[in-house]
């Protein structure tokens, strides 16, 4: 799978609902941000919980430079819960946490404008 970083790219190919609702996309709350030395590129591993149904997963998450550790506790994201876990060194990475990228390609997080139940379903 390859991302798009760049704004002036074309949209992908065209797809429907049935598809799009496939991909669980969730909020949770992180509670715990680690920093992860063995990552190739620098990383944090995020532990979201993501409420009772789903509870807490990890996540490798290349979002260093625009977050600290302390930033992050507390604060919602937005996750896919139901890809399958890939492994990355040492760690299984259990969602994708997601975001878009700023004017430097880096990640700015995806996050609600305001606080909605950790587990709550985009739609």
């Amino acid at each position: 799978m390859h991302l798009h970083h760049d704004p002036s790219a074309p949209p992908a190919e065209e797809t429907d609902f049935g598809t799009f609702l496939k991909s669980d996309i969730r909020i949770g709350t992180v509670v715990e941000a680690l920093e992860f030395p063995e990552a190739r590129k620098p990383a944090y591993i995020l532990h979201i919980d993501f409420g009772p149904a789903i509870g807490t997963r990890k996540s490798s998450a290349q979002i260093t430079v625009n977050y600290t550790r302390e930033d992050l506790v507390g604060r919602q994201v937005a996750a896919v819960v139901n890809f399958p876990p890939r492994q990355i060194g040492p760690i299984k990475s259990e969602v994708l946490t997601i975001g878009f990228a700023d004017e430097a390609g880096e990640v700015v997080l995806f996050a609600p404008d305001r606080p909605v139940p950790n587990g709550s379903r985009l739609f």
